[in-house]
């Protein structure tokens, strides 16, 4: 059911539970907490109070001060268990005075009665419920009172029936807890529903600003609500012990309008602010929508600084459709600037929560001003957000032109949801100095866990800083200082840095410590190298590190050099040389007299940054604008399905500008089809093959600076394996590209190779045997045959169909034609065909058709067996003397696995020998015998020829014998010498 028939069916009590334990059955979240700078609270080192466990410790918080010698919180416990006689979870208020590292509370006796008694018709009666009545769920202190109420206290109207309405009563101390008195404006006759019966007054209250107590009362007038004021002086006055109804002088409230205003719960929050324009306050009272529940919390003061009170209202259960369409219950609040005298212009954009179901809005507290800016803060809890929802605070800022859209600090609780939620946030309350340290503080009830924190305020540092670099121009030919290396010393380029700071702000120490880095090539700006291009002189390190020490109000500078390393040693000439200062307050400087440290103001800029230049051989302006121009041939223009492709690219390079290219680079993009395999010529060229984002590129240094004039050639070797025949072309694109900012780059150049299928087929075949010597030995003629060997000699033809390649084929026809007749004689009887792999084959004659017993077990694949036909054998010797035996061949390529068709067709369907057979004539062994006589005429011849022979040969003296030593006369006429050797 609603909730507006279930506040009327159950008035008053479960509206207030409603409030308190809004969204705490069972409603999760998973969103993470925003991440802000940190602000001036101090989260690091809270105090924390607690309270008895279940009394709702921490459901209303408040500060106390009441003269600047002593200073306190107020924490409101509506569950608290009192000494009260027969009162249960009676409720109490807590004081808990603040001094340095201490926190201890104790409940404060406002009310030492237990529930008190009438006297009618003799016969007395029980007055009032003061059992569960909630007191301490609203407290409110100005100066030395507090108002601390009980909305779910009853009493009896007087009837002589045991009816009581949940009238609600409040309790004010006065003058720093010396006089107690109660103040219940709606404990009238007016009782029931009709009038004030069901008030819950002191469901919310407030102070004005001279001391005049602001109530509400949502149940009022069928649940139409009203809000009483009157003076804190008058109220005391009017006060009388054993009197319920009372009249105070001065009280205003609001009256009871038309029916169709029931249900509107007017006074479920109220906040006092100034927007009549004639200095008089006014009660700014919003009651609740049912469905974001706007008005929920409400809170006055001027964000903006002109004089004049803005208003904040709260709607905890505002929705926000998400991404998926679906609503999400997120939480709004609403800022309205004061333009005029009641005239409020709405602020855009809303503050909307971020957090499923935390309740953002749930309460609005004024802040003061925390950081001394000048303008307003305030504080927006989420109290069911955050991790484990543990509850969460946020800092918002006030500015010139309102509240500032993100928040400047998020607090989180630091206790997670158990049987219920912590509620961390629930409560709020700010504005007020407790340490008196100049800054205000900020208290935070989670009574989910009985606890309050108080955050104090650190003081903020304003600071400012300068970092300078002069001059701005490295020169690397001018060598103006000197590092050590070793027991050498090097000149180098240097120019000289110097950094300042100032620090000042209210309420701070005369010292103020900083930490501060300077850092070379800083990370913010990402190099192509993580080489740092320039050192600090004294170090040779790219981070300087110091301890500066500032008076407050005064500015301190620091000086040094740094140096530009050698060229050699990095590739980035072009982009600058940035240099980053950094500071931070001291963490380990002392705390102030009030415990604390000090805290950069969040808006603070503590990051500075410079940049310095490297000289360059490019004119006065220092641009070099170079033009590039790039040129490709390639060794092939095609490339083949199925093959390697092997691929050159030669390039020339030229830089015909007027300055360098710095860091000048090939840049080739490969197809997917290709991979780069190396350099083909210029050793000295240097690549590395890369990918980015599924792109694979080559980049090739081509010189830093590549100079104006430079050309270059060079040759790179490449594999194209993984064609496809999706795409009849690929293309490899090539730029030179350099770092400088102006003419950078190189117009692109595609060389494009066109995808073709090619296969080369030949067809071979061998006879075995190579000849064949006919008829056979020993063989006789016969008109039948019962096993092969009658027929005659065997003869086969082998043929093997070859793809070269690279493409591949599917489908090939292959026609085989041999001589089975010859003159009309029979010459071939065929035995057998057979096959390797997938081939089918057939034959317009019957192998074996005469069914003849085969014994020869072929396992040669491709074979086209035969037998030579000897039953004729007169015939064949007359017909096939000097005979070949020639089998034609042919094939065609029908088909290739491609979508591309082949660029030639690799057909051959001309007739021509492959296999050719010679046939020799075997004469019978009768046919080669000589005649007796003609071998004995031939020896007698013979013998008669050799008797010639010897007679001619004796005729010319062959067989006379020849003297040893000459003739006497040679003999005479010898040397002695001579003779005698003879």
């Amino acid at each position: 059911m609603g909730l507006e028939r279930f506040c009327v069916k159950t008035p008053g009590r479960a509206e207030l539970v409603a409030r308190s334990l809004l969204c705490m059955i069972g409603l999760l979240f998973t969103l993470s907490q925003p991440v802000c700078e940190a602000f001036n609270l101090d989260v690091d080192n809270p105090s924390v109070y607690s309270g008895p466990n279940g009394s709702y410790f921490g459901y209303a918080v408040d500060f106390y001060l009441a003269d600047s010698s002593s200073a306190s919180v107020l924490i409101g416990a509506p569950k608290a268990n009192t000494s009260q006689t027969d009162v249960t979870e009676g409720g109490s208020v807590f004081y808990c005075p603040w001094s340095l590292g201490q926190s201890e509370c104790h409940a404060t006796k406002f009310d030492n009665e237990g529930n008190r008694a009438i006297q009618l018709n003799d016969t007395e009666y029980q007055a009032d419920f003061k059992s569960r009545q909630w007191f301490g769920a609203t407290v409110r202190s100005h100066g030395d009172t507090i108002l601390a109420c009980a909305p779910l206290y009853s009493w009896r109207t007087g009837k002589d029936t045991p009816h009581s309405d949940a009238t609600g009563t409040c309790y004010l101390s006065v003058h720093n807890f010396s006089k107690f008195v109660e103040y219940a404006p709606c404990r009238t006759e007016f009782s029931d529903a009709a009038g004030q019966g069901y008030c819950q007054g002191g469901f919310s209250a407030d102070f004005t600003t001279d001391g005049k107590v602001v109530l509400g009362g949502p149940g009022s007038y069928f649940w139409q609500g009203e809000v009483i004021a009157a003076a804190k002086e008058e109220i005391v006055k009017a006060y009388y012990p054993g009197y319920f109804l009372q009249s105070v002088m001065g009280q205003i409230q609001t009256k009871q309008v038309r029916s169709e205003h029931d249900d509107s719960y007017q006074g479920y929050s109220v906040a006092v602010g100034e927007f009549s324009g004639d200095q008089l306050e006014v009660m700014e009272t919003l009651y609740l929508q049912m469905g974001s529940y706007f008005g929920y919390a409400v809170a006055t003061t001027d964000i903006n600084n002109d004089g004049m009170t803005d208003l904040l209202v709260g709607a905890p259960m505002f929705m926000v459709r998400a991404s998926e369409g679906r609503l999400e219950e997120m939480g709004r609040v609403y800022v309205y600037l004061q333009r005029g005298p009641l005239n409020l212009e709405i602020q855009l954009p809303h503050l909307t929560g971020t957090q499923a179901f935390g309740r953002f809005g749930s309460t609005i507290a004024p802040l003061g001003d925390l950081n001394q800016d000048g303008f307003n803060d305030v504080a927006i809890s989420c109290p069911f957000g955050g991790e484990d929802r543990q509850g969460l605070v946020y800092i918002y800022n006030g500015y010139s032109d309102g509240l500032r859209e993100k928040p400047s600090q998020v607090i989180t609780g630091q206790w997670a949801a158990g049987t219920i939620p912590a509620s961390f946030g629930f409560a709020l309350r700010g504005a007020k100095d407790l340490d008196m340290n100049g800054y205000p503080d900020l208290i935070v009830g989670a009574f989910g866990v009985n606890k309050a924190v108080l955050y104090r305020s650190r003081p903020i540092v304003n600071t400012s800083a300068s970092l300078t670099v002069s001059p701005h121009m490295i020169n690397p030919e001018e060598k103006n200082c000197m590092i050590t290396s070793g027991n050498s010393s090097i000149p180098v380029s240097c120019v000289n840095l110097s950094f300042c700071m100032s620090a000042d702000g209210k309420h701070l120490p005369d010292i103020l410590d900083f930490q501060v880095e300077v850092r070379l090539d800083s990370h913010k700006h990402k190099q192509r190298s993580a080489v740092k291009r320039a050192l600090f002189l004294d170090s040779h390190q790219p981070l300087l590190q110091r301890s500066v020490r500032v008076r407050r109000g005064e500015r301190v500078c620091n000086h040094t050099k740094i140096y530009l390393r050698d060229e050699k040693d990095f590739r980035d000439k072009l982009s600058p040389i940035y240099l980053a200062l950094n500071f931070s307050l001291d963490p380990k400087a002392a705390a102030d007299s009030h415990g604390l440290r000090p805290v950069l103001n969040y808006q603070t800029t503590n990051v500075y940054e410079q940049k310095a230049q490297i000289l360059l051989d490019c004119g006065d302006d220092n641009i070099c604008v170079p033009d590039l121009k790039l040129a490709v041939q390639g060794d092939r223009k095609e490339v083949y399905l199925g093959d390697d492709n092997s691929l050159t690219l030669t390039f020339n390079a030229k830089n015909e500008g007027e300055g360098g290219a710095y860091e000048a680079e090939l840049y080739v993009v490969l197809p997917p089809e290709a991979d780069y395999s190396g350099i083909a010529r210029n050793n000295e060229l240097t690549c590395s093959y890369e990918t980015e984002n599924q792109t694979r590129y080559l980049s090739c240094d081509l010189g830093n600076p590549m100079k104006s004039g430079a050309s270059l050639w060079a040759g790179l070797r490449f594999t194209v394996p993984r064609l496809k025949d999706t795409h009849k072309n690929v293309q490899f694109e090539l730029q030179i590209r350099s770092k400088n900012e102006n003419n950078s780059h190189s117009e692109v150049v595609p060389y494009k190779l066109e995808v073709v299928v090619q296969a080369d087929v030949i067809l071979q075949g061998v006879s075995r045997p190579d000849k064949i010597f006919f008829p056979p030995a020993n063989w006789k003629a016969t008109k039948s045959y019962g096993v092969e060997q009658d027929i005659g000699p065997a003869v086969e033809h082998i043929y093997e169909l070859v793809n070269n390649g690279p493409s591949q084929i599917s489908e090939t026809f292959l026609e085989l034609r041999c001589p089975l007749r010859s003159q009309n004689h029979n010459l071939l009887y065929p035995l057998k065909f057979s096959t390797e792999g997938l081939i089918n084959c057939t034959a317009d004659k019957n192998m074996n058709h005469l069914q003849v017993c085969v014994s020869i077990c072929w396992i040669t694949h491709g074979l086209l067996a035969f037998k030579i036909v000897t039953f004729d054998v007169s015939s064949f010797q007359n017909a096939y003397k000097q005979y070949l035996l020639e089998c034609l061949a042919r094939y065609s390529v029908n088909k290739m696995p491609y979508a591309i068709l082949p660029k030639y067709a690799p057909n051959k369907l001309c007739s021509h020998p492959q296999v050719v057979t010679p046939v020799v004539w075997n004469k019978p062994d009768i046919e080669n015998s000589v005649p007796l006589w003609i071998i004995i005429l031939a020896i007698l011849a013979g013998l008669l020829l050799l008797a010639l022979l010897i007679y001619v040969l004796y005729k010319f003296g062959f067989f006379k014998r020849s003297l040893p030593y000459g003739t006497a006369m040679e003999k005479a006429h010898l040397k002695p010498q001579a003779a005698s050797e003879a």
